[in-house]
């Protein structure tokens, strides 16, 4: 980790405080206040994965927490194969018995960090990662996780993200950052406000929507789409072209 992120937490201490979130992120509707507009972005990006892949055989959902993203692909296209991958296990625990009331297709839960879990090439139809890319850190760490993702996802296959993010210019990250914390105060005061910009100063490193749009592209993602954004989130997503055939020469 460079310099720069010395200060933020290790994926031990991100571990250990989801640890003790679970019964909260197992709430659909508001597991995630501290989200702007989770649910739509979650109906979203499932919607975007059921009508843009054909055939979706098996997912995997990236920082899984208790499974709430997977569920509601579920409500779109059931049965699949999925593998949930998150750096707490109690999540993953939690996830794996929401989903299987859902979902007949087979479950593999994986503890660790998606950098580091040997996953099958191309071997995934819909790709999911919601609330887990901001703790990227450097432009090397983010690409180095974006051209995995690409190599995980199949030939027609897409991946599908919702997440905290950044913007390109100062004024526009004071004016969003300002608008965030306005509304974290009308959820719960100003504690609120104070304890959820404490914790996305310790764990996070957002970066913009454009900057990760753009990302997708350069690891070779054909095609990217913008669903939404509102203030400092956003849901967006990319598809990988089909294989196609080479001519052989008669």
């Amino acid at each position: 980790m460079t310099r720069a992120y010395e200060h933020k937490s290790s994926t031990d201490e991100i571990r250990q405080r989801f640890d003790q979130d679970v019964d909260r992120f197992s709430n659909i509707e508001t597991g995630q206040t501290a989200t702007i507009d989770a649910p739509l972005a979650m109906e979203l990006i499932t919607q975007a994965a059921f009508h843009s892949t054909n055939n979706i055989q098996r997912v995997l959902d990236i920082g899984c927490g208790a499974g709430n993203n997977t569920i509601k692909l579920a409500s779109h296209v059931s049965p699949f194969q999925c593998d949930l991958v998150d750096l707490s296990l109690p999540m993953l625990e939690r996830a794996r018995q929401r989903i299987s009331q859902v979902n007949t297709g087979d479950i593999r839960i994986l503890q660790g960090d998606f950098r580091d879990i040997e996953l099958p090439e191309e071997g995934y139809d819909v790709i999911l990662a919601a609330a887990v890319l901001h703790h990227l850190r450097d432009d090397q760490d983010w690409e180095s996780a974006f051209r995995k993702i690409y190599r995980l996802t199949a030939p027609g296959g897409s991946v599908w993200i919702t997440d905290l993010v950044s913007h390109e210019t100062g004024a526009v990250q004071s004016l969003m950052w300002q608008r965030y914390g306005d509304y974290l105060r009308s959820v719960g005061g100003d504690p609120y406000r104070n304890k959820v910009f404490d914790y996305i100063d310790r764990e996070d490193s957002p970066r913009p929507v454009t900057y990760q749009l753009d990302l997708l592209r350069r690891v070779g993602f054909t095609q990217v789409e913008l669903l939404h954004k509102n203030s400092c989130f956003a849901a967006f997503g990319a598809i990988k072209a089909e294989r196609t055939l080479e001519k052989t020469q008669p």
